[in-house]
Formats: structure tokens, sequence, C-alpha cells
């Protein structure tokens, strides 16, 4: 088969996880080629993600490279599994790619975690909510383009019926920040409360009174894995989403999920607390 054009994310993380099984086992390319009776361009092309890979040739390649970690290997013999067609490949070429790699990435996570400073984390979004979420985009999205982006949204929503578990940390600010004005922020603080009863699904919020909150910089999403070497941070930028799975970072970001555990109100507390914010923004005369 030719190679891929543009492998996804998942996809790519695969082959990255091949390059550091080699990598870590002291073997060159050319030496893992000769050992899987390949070309030096197919081990690139593998580790690339641009190139499929067969259960039988990742044990193979983990057997080369002296690999003893069995629930690790599992996991990737399973990543090379999935090659069926998912929901969200009906918006190939009507969203952009990240948003693609985002919903898979959601859809095969044992469990997701999130931490939002500015907005209410997209998997809890109402659809009111969600619109005027894409209506700050500048340049401004065309209608269609804005209305697509919002179905989206809502169809990666289904990931939580299944009972994932899915927790979500959400700052003061982002439940204070009005998009769509008071009214839509009502209705979408209404929704986090009946989400919040919902199994699986756990909101925690920090308020503005805790002291240096570690996780002011950026919202992250971590998406776990079934082995901890398998865990991705997505972090939302300008130019789209960045997926991060370095050891050094995934670190880092574990860390200051520990600390926001540590600072968060608890479930039953932050049920109280979002239903003061409700009960200050229906004391405001409507825009």
């Amino acid at each position: 088969m030719p190679p891929r054009l543009s492998p996804s994310v998942r996809q790519q993380r695969l082959g990255s996880e091949l390059r550091r099984l080699r990598e870590h086992a002291g073997m060159t390319p050319k030496a893992m080629a000769a050992a899987l009776g390949t070309d030096v361009p197919k081990i690139s092309q593998m580790e690339n993600g641009k190139s499929g890979v067969s259960a039988d040739r990742l044990r193979s390649w983990a057997s080369a490279c002296r690999c003893a970690n069995l629930p690790l290997i599992e996991a990737l013999t399973l990543m090379t599994q999935d090659r069926g067609k998912h929901w969200w490949h009906h918006f190939r070429g009507r969203v952009p790619s990240g948003m693609l790699d985002i919903a898979e990435l959601e859809h095969h996570a044992e469990s997701l975690l999130v931490l939002n400073t500015t907005s209410i984390p997209g998997l809890l979004q109402t659809s009111r909510y969600a619109a005027a979420m894409f209506a700050r985009l500048r340049p401004p999205l065309p209608r269609h383009d804005a209305d697509v982006r919002a179905a989206f949204r809502t169809e990666r929503q289904q990931v939580l019926s299944a009972g994932r578990p899915f927790t979500a940390f959400i700052h003061e600010a982002a439940l204070r920040m009005q998009f769509g004005g008071p009214t839509v922020l009502r209705e979408q603080l209404a929704s986090l409360l009946d989400d919040a009863e919902r199994p699986g699904v756990t909101v925690r919020a920090i308020p503005f009174s805790v002291d240096t909150y570690p996780g002011s910089g950026e919202d992250l999403f971590l998406a776990h894995g079934p082995v901890p070497e398998l865990d991705t941070v997505q972090i939302d930028l300008t130019q789209g989403p960045q997926f991060i799975d370095s050891e050094a970072d995934l670190a880092s970001y574990r860390a200051i999920v520990a600390e926001s555990d540590s600072l968060a109100l608890s479930p039953e507390e932050s049920r109280g607390f979002i239903r003061r914010i409700m009960t200050d923004l229906k004391g405001r005369p409507p825009r």
C-alpha cells in the first residue's frame, strides 16, 4: 500500500512509540530493517505513521528491541487493530483535521480530564454556548462552517454517554465568562449542573480565592491511555490543537493536575459554588 499522506495523530503516536522502543534498545534504522527483513525507508514510514503496522510486525519489532514491558506491547498491539470507520470520519474535509484528532483521542482514551481557565470544556458545552464560542473567532467563520463545527462538538459529547470517566477542573473565570451573554451562560451553568450528576462525570470548581493556581496559563486536556506511557496531553493554541506525549512534558502536566486536585473544591462544594454564580447572574439586568 502507498504511504499515508496525512496520518492522524493516533497513527503518528504509534509510530513515535515504535521509534522510542528502537532508540531505547540502541538500534539503528538499518539494524531494525535487517531484523524485520525490510528496508530503511519502510522503517521510516512506520515510525512517521505513514505506513500501517500489523500486530505481528509490532510484536516482532518489540522482540527485536528486547522490550519486556508486556502491558505496553499489548496496548500498542491494540492500536494496530483499529482500522474501522468512526463517526468523525464523516466530518473529514468539513472541519480542521486537528478536531478529528481530538475526537479520535477521546474515543480511545480510558478516561478523560480537562482543566479549563477561560471557557466551559467542549464536552460539556450547550449548543448555544458552543455557537457563541465559535462566533468569537477572528476572522469570523462563515455561518455554514460555524454550524458544522458546532454540530461536530455536539457529536463529540457522545463519548460521555458510555460512562467514560471524565473529570473537569473549571476555574471561576471560565464559569463567569459570558460567551453569548448572561442568558446563555445561565443556561450553560444549569446544563453543567445536570452533567455533574451523570455517571462518570466529575465537575470541580477552582475559585478566584485560590492563590498561585498552577494551571492558569493554558487550558489542557489529558487523555489517559491503557498504560501511562500512552497518555496524551492536548492544549489549544490559536493555530490549532497541540498534542504532547514526551515523558518530561507528561510529568509536568501530571504535576499541574495533581496540584489542581488538591486546590479544587469538592464535587458537592462545586455544585453549590456554581449555583451561587447563577444566582449572581439572575441579579444582573439583561444586556
